[in-house]
């Protein structure tokens, strides 16, 4: 059974929404489109236990695109699937528009869907058309009621060319294209998406990344995308929940985040270096990114604002002539790096993978056609 969450200090707290507020980390119970408070999950017992999930709470206001972030064995995976159902958490609540998950699955899961682990969310036997109306059919939805959204959403994600194609004779790329229409196929207004862009070219991760933008604002829908492709994640999303070691570490907007990256490197091009004024360089400042060119250099330097000044003296003290200098900027990758001393091209792991090898399906799991 799950149990109410206490407040300790880390849950959401129900004093915090009063009033209402457009601030997601303030929305209550009945306002968020999610709403995790409390969350814990742990598996296996006495030494053999493993915490994949520790007190986590969040929430996601409606229409709000938000990035789950993590490396392996963070508890994202684990936190996912006890939103959606698929695993029955020790503690706290989860609220999909204000109906608990856990309590009235039926209900809640009227207004979600997820894509979850790649493209095996179809039946790859029946085709791109077939499976967008089979798939609102599960929903309870008449196929032909929602057959324009259906044509829209073809031409959205160029899979119109190939609507009368069977799934199983389409590319990686276009098999992960069918299983996000079949996601939108129904009237949902809550979606999970665990690698959207898995298998895509650069051409076609853009237009989806595009895609996902405009169908969250012109639909209202609320996206929740957990992805190693931090460009996806900074495109797209409106705010990153990162979690670490089964815990929320930060929770804050895109913008913001990056914002407290002040610039700590830069990238100086130099004349007149010769090869014991490198070395004196390398030996008194963290030079990288070398490259000799005649008689320039070019090379990143780490270095705050003391620092840059020392590195400035000693070239002037060098008679080097600095051609240019620019400042490089962090990224959403290099700051999930330092916040969390992972990699952001670790893939997705299962937390539970200790005590249940076999790892079930994620998602939708259609049964095998005859």
């Amino acid at each position: 059974m799950v149990s109410e969450p206490s407040n300790n200090g880390q849950g959401l707290g129900d004093d915090r929404a009063a009033g209402g507020s457009d601030d997601p980390a303030a929305l209550g119970p009945d306002e968020a489109a999610i709403y995790v408070d409390g969350l814990a999950k742990t598996f296996g017992s006495g030494e053999n236990a493993v915490t994949a999930v520790d007190g986590v709470s969040f929430a996601v206001a409606p229409g709000e695109v938000v990035g789950l972030l993590g490396p392996n064995g963070a508890g994202k995976t684990t936190a996912i699937k006890s939103i959606l159902g698929l695993v029955l958490p020790d503690d706290g609540t989860v609220r999909v528009n204000g109906i608990d998950v856990h309590t009235n699955p039926r209900a809640a899961y009227e207004y979600v869907d997820a894509m979850l682990e790649g493209a095996r969310n179809d039946y790859w036997r029946l085709t791109v058309r077939e499976n967008l109306r089979y798939f609102a059919a599960v929903r309870g939805q008449d196929p032909d009621a929602v057959a324009g959204r259906h044509e829209e959403l073809l031409e959205q994600l160029d899979l119109a060319g190939n609507a009368d194609t069977a799934v199983r004779d389409l590319s990686r790329g276009m098999k992960q294209k069918v299983s996000l229409a079949s996601v939108l196929a129904g009237d949902i207004s809550v979606a999970f998406l665990d690698e959207p862009t898995l298998g895509l070219d650069i051409e076609s991760s853009v237009t989806l990344r595009n895609e996902l933008r405009r169908l969250a604002e012109e639909r209202g829908l609320t996206l929740v995308i957990s992805s190693h492709d931090m460009d996806v994640i900074e495109d797209v999303c409106d705010r990153v929940v990162i979690m670490n070691d089964g815990q929320v570490i930060v929770d804050d907007t895109v913008e913001d985040l990056l914002a407290g990256f002040e610039t700590r490197a830069y990238q100086l091009t130099v004349s007149g270096g010769t090869d014991a004024v490198l070395a004196d360089l390398r030996e008194r400042f963290d030079l990288t990114d070398v490259e000799r060119t005649g008689d320039r250099l070019r090379f990143n330097v780490a270095a705050d604002t003391e620092t840059f000044y020392r590195l400035t003296d000693a070239m002037e003290a060098h008679s080097l002539e600095v051609a240019s200098v620019e400042t490089v900027q962090p990224d959403l990758a290099e700051a999930f790096v330092e916040m969390t001393n992972g990699s952001p091209e670790t893939g997705p792991v299962s937390e539970e993978g200790a005590s249940n090898p076999a790892k079930p399906q994620m998602g939708r799991s259609p049964p095998a056609m005859g």
